[in-house]
């Protein structure tokens, strides 16, 4: 039964504590859209689109004034393009028209993001994904809300290091392509290991060939309800410290409350749509807006910056108490689900990279440990193609040998170097230009190939 402390309490988190519904995604099957014909499976696409997302976005305001809970962004994933157009597509210009059409229906229901223009080939490449793959940096040069991705690993599979060489120039090429705006197109671009056909969060969404026709899928996000609630922790704690009994308690509740917000978002918006719940994606995601940090959270844990030592175990316990939290309140529960650091979305994290306290070596390690991976990092222009598939093939051996998701979104700022501040606008934040590593690494990236599963993998 709820009361009216629980009523005040959810009001305290929307108007205090930057509490939110980060995003309704509707999830849309293109797969009979298929056609020999380009144009034909362009009209499909965007008939198909454009039909069952007409009411998307008039439905999450709806909600949104109705029960007074913030819904940042409506946004669709749509099957990865790269099976939808292998009928039609004999040149990477082939695919940037179907990303042209995909840009025109975006904007035509009013969506925030359309995510889906991807591949999957963590085992190997179809003419077909390297065609999409190669069309890349034209087609998000010329789109305003196509986000890209593509799955190059996976616990089961090992890692396409063919597809991760490849990947190092196609990011490459994409900032070059969109220079003119800060390289904002690698901001839409993801590399994944083990990317889920359930994640609702941009830019690395997509409807997945096991999933329905369509489905509602939610990410609900509250790094600064959590913070507010482990600083109440240590105000009544003896000594003014609360002990990690406490504070992993205090997290655990408090990522029940936030998801049960999305569980009721969900739920309402699969039944004005007439389309089926999907999941929950219980993340915390954090903007740049001050006191909705993951970092913040961190210090309140006792690190002085995210990065000193003592980070990667607190963000440990973090993850895992969303975690726990947020299955108890709901059933369905899918997409990425953790702590995500985003560096350029989150205040901390830039603060934390000012002052010297976090690397992208720190970042790294602590991607073992929470949601998706090196996510909105800014890195000097001149960075070898070479480098940045090194990058990838790290991160995606983390996720590969945990068995978790994990993903990079790296942007190589054309004309920036170490010391200059790029801004990216929105949720997208800014970020100071963050080192990297520059000893070479292309005679490891260049012998092509797969890496080879882990042993662990082995469960048939």
């Amino acid at each position: 039964m709820i009361n009216i402390s629980e009523v005040l309490e959810t009001n305290k988190m929307i108007e205090q504590e930057n509490l939110d519904v980060r995003t309704i995604t509707m999830g849309i099957s293109l797969l009979d859209c298929a056609d020999k014909s380009l144009d034909v499976t362009c009209e499909k696409i965007y008939n198909k689109i454009t039909t069952l997302a007409k009411d998307l976005v008039k439905t999450g305001e709806e909600i949104s004034r109705e029960f007074a809970i913030p819904i940042v962004n409506k946004r669709i994933s749509i099957t990865p393009i790269s099976l939808v157009g292998a009928a039609c597509c004999r040149i990477p210009g082939d695919y940037v028209q179907i990303a042209k059409t995909l840009d025109k229906a975006a904007k035509e229901v009013g969506v925030n993001f359309l995510g889906g223009y991807s591949a999957v080939v963590s085992k190997g490449m179809t003419k077909s994904d390297e065609l999409l793959i190669r069309s890349i940096p034209q087609a998000l040069a010329c789109t305003d809300f196509i986000c890209s991705s593509v799955n190059v690993g996976s616990t089961k599979t090992g890692i396409n290091m063919d597809a991760v060489r490849l990947m190092g120039d196609i990011i490459k090429q994409t900032a070059e392509a969109t220079k003119d705006s800060d390289s904002l197109g690698c901001a839409k671009l993801v590399v994944l290991c083990n990317a889920p056909d359930d994640n609702p969060f941009m830019a690395g969404a997509f409807h997945g060939v096991s999933e329905a026709e369509a489905i509602i899928n939610v990410g609900v996000s509250g790094p600064g309800v959590v913070k507010c609630a482990l600083e109440q922790m240590d105000k009544f704690a003896d000594g003014g410290l609360a002990n990690f009994e406490t504070l992993s308690e205090t997290i655990k509740k408090t990522a029940f409350k936030i998801t049960r917000v999305g569980q009721l978002v969900a739920q309402e918006a699969s039944k004005r749509l007439g389309i089926p719940f999907g999941i929950i994606d219980l993340s915390l995601a954090p903007t740049p807006a001050v006191g909705d940090s993951v970092a913040d959270i961190l210090h309140c844990m006792g690190v002085e910056y995210a990065g000193a030592p003592g980070t990667t175990a607190a963000l440990a316990m973090l993850n895992d108490q969303v975690k726990k939290g947020g299955v108890m309140a709901s059933s369905y529960v899918g997409g990425l689900s953790g702590a995500f650091i985003p560096v350029s979305e989150d205040q901390g994290m830039i603060d934390a990279v000012k002052i010297g306290a976090l690397t992208i070596e720190k970042l790294e390690a602590m991607t073992c440990v929470c949601s998706v991976g090196l996510d909105m990092i800014a890195i000097p222009g001149d960075t070898s193609a070479t480098t940045i598939a090194g990058i990838i093939a790290d991160e995606s051996a983390i996720g590969m040998v945990n068995q978790k998701t994990t993903a990079v979104r790296i942007i190589p700022v054309i004309g920036k170097k170490v010391g200059d501040t790029v801004e990216f606008g929105g949720l997208l934040g800014y970020a100071p230009i963050m080192p990297v590593n520059t000893f070479a690494c292309n005679r490891f990236v260049d012998r092509g190939g797969r890496i080879p599963a882990p042993i662990h993998s082995f469960k048939n």
